[in-house]
């Protein structure tokens, strides 16, 4: 059986894509990010795909990402729904946040997945 965090996140959908773990000390936010994710994924009724999540600041600097991001310390994802446009899951996790359903942060609409 593959190494869950929640019900429908694994760890290795975390990591680094350079293939990096993250790291021991940032599990607590991994943690609090997947169940974050799990609340938006029982609201649509829809896997949550990660395109992105921890990051290596060498991992960071490659792919162009700001120097403080918070993928650096494992509280920032970037996600898809399949069959949804951006626009409808940023409103909905905007709504989520709102409500105070999921945790505040940032959030910001890219035209193939959302920054949380």
């Amino acid at each position: 059986m593959e190494n869950l965090i929640t019900p429908h996140f694994k760890f290795k959908e975390f990591a680094c894509k350079d293939g990096t773990p993250v790291p021991e000390y940032l599990h607590y936010n991994m943690r609090m990010l997947a169940v974050n994710l799990e609340i938006i994924r029982a609201f649509t009724g829809r896997p949550i795909i990660i395109n992105s999540a921890y990051r290596t600041i060498s991992h960071n600097n490659k792919v162009g990402g700001a120097p403080q991001s918070q993928h650096l310390s494992c509280n920032a994802v970037d996600v898809h729904v399949k069959g949804m446009r951006s626009q409808e899951l940023y409103n909905i996790i905007k709504s989520l946040m709102q409500r105070r359903a999921i945790e505040q942060g940032g959030l910001f609409l890219y035209e193939n997945f959302v920054h949380y």
